[in-house]
């Protein structure tokens, strides 16, 4: 092990992605244009394994999405291995695929926590986007189920210009469910959203009624639900520090076993992501080139590199520098001092459009 590799602090959270198969077919999805089919899904011994050096490396929390994770046969006995590992366990659901009975089971087995995504307030259009007739009134259903079992919920509220009119009631919704945590979280632009783009970026006018919304129910709802608040990178002034920087705090496990420092980051041409089939965890976080390629500051670019935020956002997001320029070592566009940020402006100035690319395996 290097020195450099020994600093290393451990990741906070393992995102597992046990699959790409999902009954919704939002057009937001964050999974890449390129799904991953079940033949090519790791089984559940490789699983289990990647868990328990998850649990040795130092990992804190694992997140089991997709996907739809509870596509996934075997994901009680995962939750098991990793509540007896001592891992926070945390189920990304649509909700669905859920009802008392496994719900019960999953409790048992000891996960911890529930975000549950609603794609509306209204069932006509939450529906429609999620490509699945039923969808709002079953997750409302299950939001009852998941509060009566006695877990923790957060409501996942994925916004856009299409439904940010009803931001308010669906904050409403969220909390009259029992959710003691509500993300609202604007799409962010890059795999199935960056191909919806013109159909899904909110209007200026639309992101600041969202503000005020979001501060309204934030002062309203003080004490009782904590809010989360995502905003679209192309409306702000700087980049987030997206995954709280490249290889510093998350890993991203996908259905077929390939090691991620982020979600969308198999979409950099040029480098060679490893696979939990072939290294252990441990070597890939503090060995691989693959984290080590973005990690820290010395692969910036001017003007990050003399910047005295480039250790606040860590050079923005390395994806979104990709989708936009064409180049991932790019300062990302979304910096207002980015060479590159009239890309931004020209975006926000794309004519909007109806049709949608909706997630689908046949659309690949």
């Amino acid at each position: 092990m290097t020195a450099s590799a020994a600093a290393l602090e451990p990741p906070l959270a393992l995102l597992a992605e046990l699959t790409h198969r999902c009954p919704l077919q939002c057009p937001y999805c964050s999974n890449p244009r390129a799904l991953v089919t079940r033949a090519a899904e790791l089984d559940i011994a490789t699983w289990q394994r990647v868990l328990t050096e998850a649990a040795k490396l130092g990992v804190l929390q694992v997140h089991f999405s997709g996907g739809e994770p509870t596509a996934r046969r075997d994901l009680l006995d995962l939750v098991r291995h990793a509540a007896g590992l001592g891992l926070y366990t945390n189920l990304i659901t649509s909700g669905v695929q859920l009802d008392r009975a496994r719900l019960a089971a999953l409790a048992d087995a000891g996960l911890d926590h529930i975000q549950l995504s609603f794609q509306d307030v209204d069932d006509a259009p939450g529906d429609a986007i999620a490509a699945y007739d039923g969808a709002q009134a079953k997750k409302r259903a299950v939001a009852a189920l998941v509060v009566a079992q006695g877990l923790p919920l957060t409501a996942n509220l994925v916004v856009h210009r299409r439904n940010l009119g009803r931001l308010a009631a669906m904050i409403d919704m969220a909390a009259g469910l029992g959710a003691a945590r509500i993300e609202v979280a604007h799409a962010q632009y890059y795999g199935w959203a960056l191909a919806n783009r013109a159909a899904l970026l909110p209007t200026r006018a639309q992101l600041e009624d969202a503000d005020r919304v979001v501060d309204a129910a934030r002062a309203t709802l003080k004490g009782k639900v904590v809010i989360d608040y995502v905003t679209p990178d192309y409306y702000a002034r700087r980049p987030k520090a997206c995954m709280s920087g490249w290889g510093r705090r998350f890993i991203n496990i996908t259905p077929e076993g390939k090691a991620l420092p982020c979600h969308a980051a198999e979409t950099i041409p040029g480098i060679a992501f490893p696979f939990v089939t072939r290294e252990s965890l441990s070597t890939i976080w503090q060995s691989s080139a693959a984290f080590a390629r973005f990690r820290g500051t010395a692969w910036m670019p001017e003007p990050c590199r003399s910047c005295d935020q480039r250790e606040v956002d860590w050079g923005g997001c390395r994806c979104q520098a990709l989708a936009l320029t064409g180049d991932a070592t790019r300062t990302d566009p979304v910096c207002t001092l980015a060479p590159d940020h009239t890309l931004i402006e020209a975006a926000l100035a794309d004519p909007a459009r109806e049709e949608l690319t909706f997630r689908r395996f046949e659309r690949v």
